[in-house]
């Protein structure tokens, strides 16, 4: 600063400037079909805000692909439309971590409202969505997404999901038909579907659309302490053969399970005969950021890999994995773990033929009656088991006679003293 010189100028433009049909020979001016036009720079893409935000998100991906992931597919990852079905602690985690992978087209249902006690735990919420009564998830998420990075397309949809086990009144019937004809087209027009929502039986018909439409669904469920994050298997092919079951169908082996497939009774309503506490879900609050990360991790890495839904579930430390080359690790069919236990297994599971929601004969039944199928469902709470031999199975296990030895007794008549 000691050399620098501060003054002032003046400068005029000649006066041959001020002839509108004057053209200066100024910078700024080139040649273009054969007339002297000026040259115009956008700076939308340095001083637009929410093009810097769009640019400094895939900048972070990009990177990442740079550094570490070269087979990354962001174009892929932009295009994917995900359904995520239930909007509490799991649902928004899921939404956000989406979009930090680049993740743009997402649709969010649920029908319940924002309470007083949901902002500290579901992070897409605030006080503000509290008041009135509560807006309804779907709707604030969706906006608060937004809030949060511009360039999202999220929508919000209202919506209850059918459930079987809670009977449905008459005058409700076209109701819940017409929830189940767009949930339907909502999962046939995303590519996956996340069943997030708090109870078992609402899971159900989810599962068994994708099961039938063959769409990818990944399931995060969570008790006090523990989480499941789980991807659904491929759903059974139609076949004509009568000897050719759903693994002999484009498959090399047997179908992976899903989230129903080791019950060994039907859905049942599991909320309306619980006390109010009984009916709140209490999570350590650590635990659904673990398993919403754990199922988009899931998801990215089965969509990357070469044969997506059908790819074969891996077991961690397992030396038969086909995954080593695989840039994104292992793809396990289950992840189960712990918090107290500060613990994390990999499972697999493999199709029950009496499952409720994927067997091949709950899926013939919904393809060949549709939604009288369904109504039929959940207005009949064994109908499911009666169809899936889950009955039959469980009456031969009453009819298994027990003979049961007490060993104290056999002590006591051997005259042992100890």
């Amino acid at each position: 600063m000691t050399l620098s010189v501060i003054g002032e100028a003046l400068v005029y433009p000649p006066s041959a400037w001020r002839d509108p049909q004057c053209i200066p020979k100024a910078v700024g001016w080139e040649p273009k079909g054969g007339k002297l036009m000026p040259r115009f720079v956008s700076l939308a893409e340095s001083m637009d805000p929410e093009r810097l935000a769009v640019s400094a998100a895939e900048l972070n991906l990009k990177l990442m692909r740079w550094r570490t992931l070269p087979s990354l597919d962001l174009d892929m990852l932009s295009g994917v439309r995900c359904l995520i079905l239930g909007v509490g602690t799991l649902g928004c985690e899921v939404a956000r971590i989406l979009m930090a992978w680049g993740i743009r087209k997402m649709t969010l249902i649920d029908s319940g409202r924002v309470a007083m006690s949901n902002p500290v735990r579901q992070s897409l919420y605030t006080f503000q969505d509290c008041l009135n009564g509560g807006e309804f998830k779907a709707n604030a998420a969706a906006r608060n997404l937004k809030q949060i990075f511009p360039a999202v397309e999220a929508e919000g949809i209202v919506m209850p999901i059918p459930m079987p086990g809670h009977p449905i009144a008459a005058k409700e019937t076209d109701t819940v038909l017409e929830s189940c004809k767009r949930l339907e087209d909502l999962i046939d027009s995303h590519d996956i579907t996340f069943l997030l929502t708090d109870t078992r039986e609402s899971r159900w018909l989810p599962t068994l659309i994708c099961s039938n439409k063959n769409k990818i669904a990944i399931t995060a469920a969570l008790g006090f302490d523990s989480y499941l994050v789980m991807r659904h298997g491929a759903g059974p092919m139609p076949t004509t053969s009568p000897c050719a079951t759903a693994a002999d169908v484009g498959s090399t082996g047997p179908r992976l399970g899903c989230y129903f497939c080791n019950d060994v009774v039907a859905p049942i309503d599991s909320v309306s005969n619980r006390t109010l506490d009984q009916q709140c879900t209490v999570t350590r609050p650590g635990l659904a950021p673990i398993a919403s990360a754990l199922a988009v991790e899931l998801l990215v890495g089965l969509i990357h890999h070469p044969d997506k839904i059908n790819a074969k579930g891996e077991i961690a430390g397992s030396i038969v994995s086909s995954s080593d080359e695989q840039p994104l690790g292992i793809l396990p069919h289950q992840i189960r773990g712990s918090l107290s236990q500060s613990s994390q297994l990999t499972l697999l599971g493999h199709s029950s033929h009496s499952c409720t929601a994927c067997s091949e004969a709950v899926v013939a039944e919904y393809r060949q009656r549709g939604l009288e199928f369904v109504l039929q469902a959940i207005n009949q709470p064994t109908y499911l088991e009666d169809l899936t031999g889950l009955t039959e199975l469980k009456d031969s296990v009453g009819s298994f006679k027990l003979d049961w030895v007490d060993d104290d007794a056999i002590n006591e008549e051997d005259g042992d003293d100890f």
